[in-house]
């Protein structure tokens, strides 16, 4: 009994720092990426996933390998949090020869199937379909895969996500639907465009639905623990709605913010429901690390980030004879 309580509490402690650590390297590296916009040296937008840290590692640390993911245009920490390397993620970014998808495919496009991510998706609520069609063919081949589809409240808007969301119910597929809701459809108050509650949406397919504390690693991932087991049993479909929010505008372009929504809200957010430092101060209450520990992290993440950034700079692009080579359109 001893030994289980003591491998028990190891495995837990393996996993918070686990997470912790996740959770600072996807606000560093989206750091760096708004580091790269503002410096022109990266093309187009990005859509920053700062703030919103816990959702993506809290899931997929409830998740295998061989799960899968589909993301959307807010995808760098559901890419990084399912395994993801960070250098291939700026090179895919900065249009690079050895990104993800050869350069092609850009912030909103990365796909890893070597870690079981589906892709991400620049069509709110495009994915939904992928990862319902995923759920169906594990389920057909037995081979014991849950997949998970996150989205934006934005996408509560869209068709195809109830259309799916009924087919998973009848079938009971393994699928986890996460509405990851930060409040915001670009820059319109979601109350002003979602009528009802939001789960009383998946209630209506008769889906077990969970809303919970987007900010808190420990919730989302005890949540996500008990879904993600409930559907590799067998038992069909979940949702989980989880509350979080996104620290700066809807793209790294989006500056002054103040037209729909203040400052003093971000500020709030920022300063009480940060889910890196309110976590870092449990391991701390738990005596599972201390601040220079943290800092420790916190310093070498950087570093590692900075070191991704350079390779990615220095990438050769893709040569100008495969601009036809991996596109179906």
């Amino acid at each position: 009994m001893t030994t289980t309580v003591r491998q028990e509490t190891s495995d837990k402690v393996d996993l918070w720092l686990r997470m912790y650590r996740q959770m600072v390297a996807i606000r560093q590296f989206e750091t760096e990426v708004n580091e790269l916009y503002t410096r022109a040296l990266m093309p187009g937008l990005a859509h920053l996933y700062i703030g919103e840290e816990a959702v993506a590692v809290g899931v997929c640390s409830a998740l295998e390998r061989t799960d899968y993911i589909t993301s959307t245009h807010r995808g760098h920490g559901h890419c990084l949090a399912k395994g993801a390397s960070p250098d291939r993620m700026f090179a895919e970014l900065l249009g690079k020869e050895a990104g993800y998808c050869k350069g092609k495919g850009g912030s909103m496009h990365i796909a890893d199937p070597a870690t079981g991510n589906l892709g991400a998706n620049a069509i709110v609520g495009g994915s939904a379909g992928i990862a319902t069609g995923a759920a169906f063919a594990a389920q057909r081949l037995g081979n014991g895969r849950v997949s998970v589809c996150f989205f934006g409240e934005g996408a509560l808007g869209q068709g195809v996500l109830y259309e799916v969301m009924n087919l998973a119910q009848l079938f009971k597929l393994p699928v986890i639907y996460v509405c990851e809701n930060n409040l915001y459809n670009e820059y319109t108050h979601y109350s002003e465009t979602t009528a009802g509650e939001i789960v009383a949406r998946p209630a209506a397919f008769d889906i077990e639905s969970v809303t919970i504390d987007g900010q808190n690693v420990r919730v989302v991932n005890e949540f996500a623990q008990i879904l993600v087991d409930r559907a590799r049993r067998g038992a069909g479909p979940a949702f989980l709605l989880c509350n979080t929010y996104r620290y700066h505008g809807h793209h790294v372009g989006d500056i002054n913010r103040e037209y729909y929504r203040s400052k003093q809200e971000e500020q709030i957010w920022k300063s009480e429901r940060d889910p890196i430092v309110n976590f870092g101060k449990v391991l701390i209450e738990q005596k599972i690390a201390d601040q220079e520990a943290l800092d420790g992290i916190q310093k070498e993440i950087e570093a590692q980030m900075k070191q991704a950034v350079a390779f990615a700079i220095s990438a050769p692009y893709p040569d100008v004879d495969e601009v036809e080579e991996d596109v179906y359109a």
